[in-house]
């Protein structure tokens, strides 16, 4: 099975505005922690999510995050 590349061990925290997003899961975007289309060499899609207020965010940088595409603290486990 393909693994996403790590983009960083550790998230990506901003304060964001209402809008929808589309989270990188393959983890080779330019534009992290956003997708920038270059999953399309890979097995991954992004994921598309709809903020209703403006909030403080942890997406989450090493792409194996359970709770995906938010932080879950797996950055912290891997080797």
């Amino acid at each position: 099975m393909e693994e996403p590349t790590i983009a960083q061990r550790k998230p990506y925290v901003l304060e964001i505005e209402p809008g929808t997003y589309a989270w990188c899961a393959c983890g080779q975007s330019k534009n992290q922690p956003y997708c920038d289309g270059s999953h399309r060499v890979t097995s991954f899609r992004p994921i598309v999510i709809k903020i209703e207020t403006k909030q403080k965010v942890a997406w989450c940088g090493c792409k194996h995050s359970q709770k995906a595409p938010f932080c879950d603290g797996t950055h912290a486990k891997l080797g």
